[in-house]
């Protein structure tokens, strides 16, 4: 009979407590990345004579007392956590406060503790969940001729979960592989690969989502273009060719004016310089040719002079007289009789 009447003691003890717990509205879970902020709220869901409010953390051997309000000495910090925790709503209803800079040491369970008359101490708990999320690395390779690899690759703690898939003509194919690899610093690299199939004519877009517990995911977007291939008769085979097509056009619009008025401008010196040359060279032909002349018939009367001189000595005197031959001297006509 004892034995039952403690039983039924413990038991209606265990309700009342779980009642006075119920009283208080708080979240189960917070996460929070490192480095960031983490926040913690608990309100009283009936108006309660509340004269303090209390955080405390609790560790393995104990409960460590954070901070703590009353309407006469109003909000009050630990001074061994000044720099880390702060009062961001302090009411004897209601109670909110903030950690700052999170790191792995700052997981664990909270309490906040609403002193009440007459129930007591009402308690509410959450426990922080501290998480290393780094933005995911998507990497696209080729694989022989008609292949391409495509990996994800996420870093985080806990390990972070990583989702790859690649969206071609509306249908999603999932990453067929996934790897793990711990780190020294407590982190877990996880990588999901997916192969492909190359197609013509047809762009691929790649999505890779990463998380780590509840929060909020990373998400990295590529899109693979066409290959663009070309046919046994020369011509593009996609519409890859058309923007190939389209940037050599363009080239050629710019460069090929600038070619023809380098040539015009080229072709302009050229000119101008052949024509100065030759003026050049005839004003010194006509500076030279009077000079040229007078020397040349002074240099040729001389000889004529000369020439003619002796030509005259050469010819008989009778042919130099130009008439026929003079009769004899009377002498020498009378040694022929």
């Amino acid at each position: 009979m004892e034995h039952r009447s403690l039983i039924h003691l413990l038991c209606v003890l265990g309700v009342f407590q779980k009642g006075l717990t119920d009283l208080i509205r708080t979240q189960r879970t917070v996460t929070a990345a490192v480095r960031e902020e983490a926040g913690f709220r608990c309100e009283l869901l009936q108006s309660k004579d509340v004269v303090q409010v209390t955080w405390h953390k609790v560790l393995p051997d104990r409960e460590e007392t954070l901070a703590s309000y009353t309407t006469r000495y109003g909000k009050r910090v630990n001074p061994a956590f000044k720099d880390k925790v702060g009062f961001t709503d302090a009411g004897l209803q209601n109670s909110s406060i903030f950690i700052r800079n999170v790191t792995e040491e700052d997981e664990g369970c909270y309490l906040c503790l609403f002193n009440a008359d007459p129930e007591g101490a009402l308690t509410g708990r959450t426990c922080l969940q501290v998480y290393e999320l780094h933005e995911p690395v998507l990497h696209v390779r080729e694989s022989g001729s008609e292949e391409t690899v495509v990996s994800c690759s996420a870093t985080g703690r806990p390990a972070p979960t990583v989702t790859l898939t690649v969206l071609r003509d509306n249908v999603h194919f999932p990453g067929n592989s996934s790897v793990s690899v711990n780190n020294t610093n407590s982190t877990v690299t996880v990588t999901s690969t997916a192969v492909l199939t190359r197609l013509h004519h047809m762009d691929t877009e790649v999505r890779c989502a990463v998380r780590v517990l509840s929060a909020p995911q990373k998400e990295e977007v590529r899109m693979i273009p066409a290959e663009v291939k070309q046919s046994a008769e020369g011509f593009n085979e996609d519409s890859g060719s058309e923007i190939t097509r389209f940037t050599i056009i363009t080239t050629l619009s710019v460069v090929l004016p600038f070619c023809c008025v380098a040539a015009a401008v080229i072709t302009v010196l050229l000119i101008r310089r052949h024509m100065n040359s030759r003026t050049q060279r005839d004003s010194e032909e006509i500076m030279v040719s009077p000079q040229t002349t007078e020397h040349t018939q002074e240099t040729k009367t001389p000889v004529m002079h000369q020439d003619n001189e002796n030509l005259r000595k050469r010819t008989p005197p009778e042919k130099r007289e130009g008439g026929e031959n003079p009769e004899p001297l009377p002498e020498i006509r009378r040694k022929l009789l």
